[in-house]
């Protein structure tokens, strides 16, 4: 139920703001060890809505999980660390997209993913996709509300 009130939230905001409103309000959102590139913001936040970039897991060096329940994590705990840079928590994320490479591995992000929100947890769509621009089973991306 929060969570459809979020996701109601995040729609009234953006239509009683208007376009001028938005952009005056638009602040980049990063932590530690990611980068803003020419092309991508780790996290964008306009008013009390907040933007993340899909983030894939840690692939590589001595914190690399291959397993889809490592790498799920890996992904939501940058989630996470962006969330909070915002000064959200997990509670506040409303919508998130999983892009998955294999259907297969399903059931493996699901279990990983489900203890990020044991209780009402976010909307979700998970998506197959044919590949990814890195080496990863998988990327998540996410849509927080702030209030």
């Amino acid at each position: 139920m929060r969570s459809a009130l979020r996701v109601a939230a995040l729609a009234a905001s953006l239509a009683v703001l208007g376009p001028a409103a938005l952009i005056a309000q638009r602040q980049v959102v990063t932590a530690q060890g990611m980068n803003v590139t020419a092309t991508l913001s780790p996290a964008i936040r306009v008013g009390d809505i907040l933007f993340l970039s899909g983030q894939l897991p840690t692939t590589r060096g001595a914190d690399a999980d291959t397993t889809i329940g490592g790498q799920t994590k890996s992904a939501l705990e940058k989630i996470k660390t962006l969330v909070e840079a915002a000064g959200g928590t997990m509670a506040n994320v409303a919508k998130c997209t999983v892009f998955l490479v294999d259907v297969k591995d399903f059931g493996g992000m699901n279990s990983a993913y489900s203890s990020f929100w044991p209780k009402e947890p976010p909307a979700r769509s998970t998506v197959v996709v044919a590949a990814l621009v890195a080496p990863a089973k998988l990327e998540i991306e996410c849509i927080a509300s702030l209030k």
